[in-house]
């Protein structure tokens, strides 16, 4: 694998696209994420005043990663060769740098360094909940876990287990995250053509 390679997928796989995406996002987090939505709960007082609107924002930026995984050539591609799924994994993980890396610096701008902490994680878990997604319903549908994963950090938060409000150092968000990616990165893999050709291997 070469830069030349790297390039040339990541201008088919709207690349551009991705980051002016989830730039948007985060330019929207700094300017109006103070902004607190009235939602019901079931949990403490904190949320009977409503939630900071940057509390979710990063879901939306962990689902336009997963643009990457679509195009017109992604099933095609899941047969691809080796050096394709290097290529793919390349990309994927450069878009996830440079969106962390935005991220972070916008966010520590608007709120300090700790929240931008708190926003990169929050895309990391999510953006593992939308490799899965995809995985489970199709390259176009990633939002579908991440979204169902709000209304319980919603309905029955705060708590220790909310990611979008625990510190920046929280081990077990911290955790999460890392078996969230882990997680999301699995079901992506074992595409069923992969999973054949291990079977053939060992027989």
């Amino acid at each position: 694998m070469c830069a030349t390679d790297l390039l040339r997928y990541a201008r088919v796989h709207r690349a551009a696209a991705v980051l002016a995406g989830v730039t948007t996002v985060t330019i929207l987090s700094a300017l109006f994420g103070g902004t607190r939505i009235a939602v019901p709960s079931f949990g403490g007082s904190d949320y009977s005043t409503g939630i900071p609107f940057r509390r979710e924002l990063p879901m939306l930026s962990a689902v336009f990663l997963t643009a990457a995984f679509g195009g017109a050539m992604a099933t095609h591609e899941e047969v691809g060769t080796s050096r394709v799924g290097r290529v793919r994994t390349a990309y994927v993980i450069c878009l996830v740098v440079i969106t962390c890396g935005i991220s972070f610096a916008v966010e520590s701008l608007a709120v300090g360094y700790g929240g931008g902490i708190v926003y990169i994680r929050s895309v990391l878990i999510w953006f593992g909940l939308a490799l899965t997604s995809i995985r489970l319903f199709g390259n176009h549908l990633g939002w579908i876990v991440p979204l169902a994963s709000i209304f319980p950090l919603i309905w029955f938060g705060p708590a220790w287990w909310d990611w979008t409000a625990t510190r920046p150092a929280d081990l077990f968000s911290w955790s999460l995250a890392a078996l969230s990616i882990c997680i999301g990165l699995a079901t992506v893999t074992a595409s069923r053509w992969r999973l054949y050709a291990l079977r053939s291997e060992r027989t």
